[in-house]
C-alpha cells in the first residue's frame, strides 16, 4: 500500500511561485509515475504533470514553460515547481501514484492540496 504526503500548497498573487512535494511511503513497484493532477470547482480533475520511473516527464499544455516537475528517488518524493501562477491554476492539486505491474495498475492519491492563486 502507497501512501502519499503532500505538503507546500498556500496562497500566492499572480506571477509568484510555489512548490509543492509529495513524498511516497510503502513503494514497491519498480516501475511507476508519479505526478500531479489539480481539480478546480466545477471542473473536471485534469493532469497537470507526471514523471515516470524511466525518467520521462509529460506536462499538460496549459502549464508547459511554467511548471516543472522533478524527483528524488532517494526521498521518494515528487516535486512541482509553479512559476508564473496565474488565476486560473487556482485548485486542489492532488499527488497521484501508479504503479506498473504485469497484472495491471494501481493508483493511489494523496490527500490534496489547495493552491489559490490570487492578488
Amino acid at each position: 500500500q502507497v501512501q502519499l504526503v503532500e505538503s507546500g500548497g498556500g496562497l500566492v498573487q499572480p506571477g509568484g511561485s510555489l512548490t509543492l512535494s509529495c513524498a511516497a511511503s510503502g513503494n514497491t513497484f519498480s516501475s511507476y509515475a508519479m505526478g500531479w493532477h489539480r481539480q478546480a470547482p466545477g471542473k473536471q480533475r485534469e493532469l497537470v504533470a507526471a514523471i515516470w520511473s524511466s525518467g520521462s516527464r509529460n506536462y499538460a499544455d496549459s502549464v508547459k514553460g511554467r511548471f516543472t516537475i522533478s524527483g528524488d528517488r532517494a526521498k521518494n518524493t515528487v516535486y512541482l515547481q509553479m512559476n508564473s501562477l496565474k488565476p486560473e491554476d487556482t485548485a486542489v492539486y492532488y499527488c497521484n501514484f501508479r504503479g506498473y505491474e504485469v497484472a495491471g495498475t494501481s493508483d493511489y492519491w494523496g490527500q490534496g492540496t489547495q493552491v489559490t492563486v490570487s492578488s
